[in-house]
């Protein structure tokens, strides 16, 4: 199998997942977002697919990482939108505008915390939603997003 018929699958993360591990262990764990790089990468592995793993704080390069996606004829993306999840009506309509199915994943469950976290602008457009698994989240997420 060449590499050009290996699934791909992105994995976008949005703002201050650069600190994970970091930021509020206590709610997102200690695991930083390269421990969940490898992470998916290993599993990736297993699954026979591949994938591209980036993270922004700025919400228009998540709306082109989601066009790209498309273009690149990607699988499916996860997304873990971070604060985007609940203020971006651009994700929203980028989701709606790809033919590639997206995966919400969270870290914990927004559902659990501040109100402001229950509307989720991405979920609104996602096929599926893994949520408070920690970084399992994703693992989960991708054997999904394999499974398409």
């Amino acid at each position: 199998m060449s590499a050009a018929d290996v699934p791909l699958i992105y994995v976008l993360n949005g703002p201050n997942l650069n600190l994970l591990g970091m930021r509020e262990p206590e709610i997102y764990g200690s695991d930083s977002l390269d421990d969940v790089h490898a992470m998916l990468e290993e599993k990736a592995g297993e699954l026979g697919v591949a994938i591209e793993f980036r993270q922004s704080n700025h919400e228009g390069e998540l709306v082109d990482w989601l066009h790209e996606a498309h273009a690149a004829g990607a699988r499916a993306v996860l997304l873990n939108g971070a604060a985007y999840t609940h203020t971006s009506i651009a994700l929203l309509d980028a989701i709606k505008a790809i033919d590639v199915p997206v995966i919400e994943v969270h870290l914990s469950d927004p559902a659990q915390r501040e109100e402001f976290r229950h509307i989720s602008y991405v979920g609104m457009g996602a096929a599926d939603e893994v949520k408070g698994l920690g970084a399992q989240s994703y693992v989960v997420a991708l054997e999904k997003a394999a499974a398409l």
